[in-house]
């Protein structure tokens, strides 16, 4: 009779159970059952561990075989414990020391022929191991990199069983066999076609476009630069063909880089998802979510069969979700998004557990005034239905406009902005140096608190702790009074405001970026002036 283990990770979302894989032999009629609540993939292993392990040329036990996932109660899928189940049963046989594996984390899948693939969230898994107290770890090949970001821990790639067996008995490693020149099948493995819901860590070989592409339209740039300074939600209306998507797609490229813990957050989203890139380990930019408006709910804020899989919102987690033509997206999935808005994360209930998956990302919608989009507009002959242009508009509900802080109109531009006599806007890289002092400046002023910009400030701690200048709420508390104003807009308002007077270099808002910011939010103009560059003044 034989025993062995070895350890993998069972994730849960973005979240890891360090799982013990138990194998034990015992004379009797030749079988292999798994247990320990294993799903329809991890069940298949068995003949995937059997024919690797023969074709590594070891022997497979003729034996009674019994390999255990611990603890039980937590559901496993997916073929990432492949490696350790061959690994643990190994080491049962004795063809293995099983002393060298008891404390090893095995992360991978066995192709027939030994070979070790990738698999999704390695990232997340290796961060569970390590904060389990795992040190050794063994990856495939391919994921050693993805692996390393962990810091504490010795990671080992290996590209075949053969190979690892021979470490493990301190055995010449066997050479490896030669390249092709052909495309590898085994990097298959490391991105999923189609998960990734319109997601994109850079547009073009050069990053996110610039901003001069964009002819005129000041008021909805100085907006922009707001909203990525301080984290605030933006809706952009007006006809079609004005700028709307323009915009959208180059506020990722004005947010500052991400730091080391929230490059690390959006890596683990993107490898549980399978859209990781090969050759790219750690994401250190903004990601840019764009779903097409058919999108589902469980698209949008994750979902799917057994344990629910990132939607969109958490896949532009740290950076951008653009949801273009916005009041075509159903009212049920639009309505979903309100808790992620409040909160940053997406709390899934489903018959398989429950799924915390992080969605703390800044919102943009885009909409036409009516569905033909010339509703308003100068010439535009709208022969919309009053009715339909009402239906059309109430898409977009009260309670989810009241958490976008900022709503600007995006006007058809004029002749001479297209054809450039008005002179260009600035650059990406010229507003993206003032979004970095003015978050510099927040994050100065928030340093002994959890929050870092201005939009996740709660609007008690706000008015209590950061007091701004006497009378300068004067405008917002009227509108309160008159009911065009919630009290959480309100909050929304001061908050935009103490951005505004981080993009100016102010040390507390000052009564006209009180102003600005209600304007920006209600749309009624108060008297402010709006730059065409350089920022709010």
């Amino acid at each position: 009779m034989g025993f062995a283990r070895a350890c993998s990770v069972a994730l849960v979302g973005v979240e890891g159970v360090v799982v013990e894989v138990q194998a034990d032999l015992e004379p009797g009629i030749a079988a292999f059952t798994l247990v320990g609540l294993p799903d329809k993939s991890l069940t298949e292993s068995r003949d995937r561990v059997r024919a690797a392990v023969v074709n590594s040329g070891a022997e497979w036990p003729q034996k009674k075989l019994t390999v255990g996932l611990s603890p039980a109660s937590v559901p496993k899928g997916g073929s990432g414990f492949d490696l350790a189940v061959a690994c643990a049963v190994l080491g049962a046989s004795e063809r293995v020391d099983a002393r060298a594996i008891a404390d090893l984390v095995l992360i991978g899948e066995l192709g027939l022929d030994g070979r070790v693939r990738p698999v999704r969230g390695v990232l997340p898994a290796v961060l569970a191991a390590a904060e389990a107290g795992y040190r050794q770890i063994v990856v495939p090949e391919q994921s050693a990199g993805e692996a390393s970001l962990v810091p504490g821990v010795s990671v080992l790639g290996v590209r075949s069983l053969r190979q690892l067996i021979a470490v493990l008995n301190d055995e010449p490693v066997p050479a490896d066999e030669p390249v092709s020149d052909g495309p590898d099948p085994m990097l298959a493995g490391l991105m999923v076609p189609g998960a990734g819901v319109g997601t994109g860590l850079a547009n073009g070989p050069q990053g996110h476009p610039d901003l001069t592409d964009v002819a005129g339209q000041h008021l909805a740039r100085t907006a922009l630069e707001i909203a990525a300074a301080g984290g605030h939600h933006l809706l952009l209306s007006g006809p079609p063909g004005a700028g709307k998507t323009m915009l959208a797609e180059r506020l990722a490229g004005i947010l500052p880089p991400l730091t080391r813990r929230e490059s690390l957050e959006v890596t683990a989203v993107h490898s549980v998802a399978g859209i990781l890139p090969p050759g790219q380990p750690l994401v250190r930019r903004a990601p840019y979510c764009a779903p097409h408006h058919s999108a589902t709910m469980p698209a949008l804020v994750g979902g799917g069969n057994g344990l629910p899989r990132p939607g969109a919102v958490s896949l532009a987690h740290r950076g951008v979700l653009f949801l273009d033509e916005a009041p075509e997206f159903t009212v049920k999935a639009l309505d979903a998004l309100r808790q992620p808005l409040e909160s940053g994360q997406v709390v899934i209930a489903r018959s398989g557990g429950v799924v915390r998956l992080p969605a703390r990302f800044l919102m943009v919608l885009a909409a036409n005034p009516c569905p033909c989009g010339r509703h308003s507009a100068q010439g535009g002959g709208c022969e919309c239905p009053p009715a339909v242009i009402r239906r059309y508009q109430a898409r977009l509900s009260g309670p989810l406009l009241d958490r976008v802080d900022l709503r600007v109109r995006v006007d058809p531009v004029h002749r001479a902005d297209v054809m450039g006599q008005g002179g260009r806007g600035e650059s990406s890289a010229a507003v993206a140096d003032r979004v970095q002092q003015a978050r510099s400046r927040a994050a100065d002023r928030l340093g002994d608190t959890p929050w870092t910009v201005n939009s996740e400030i709660p609007g008690h701690e706000l008015r209590t702790r950061w007091p701004i200048e006497p009378g300068a709420l004067t405008g917002p508390e009227r509108d309160m009074e008159r009911g065009l104003l919630t009290a959480r807009g309100l909050d929304r308002v001061l908050r935009v405001a103490w951005t505004i007077a981080d993009l100016a270099g102010r040390d507390r808002p000052e009564p006209r970026d009180v102003d600005l910011a209600l304007e920006l939010r209600t749309g009624v103009p108060r008297g402010t002036t709006i730059p065409t560059r350089g920022g709010p003044r």
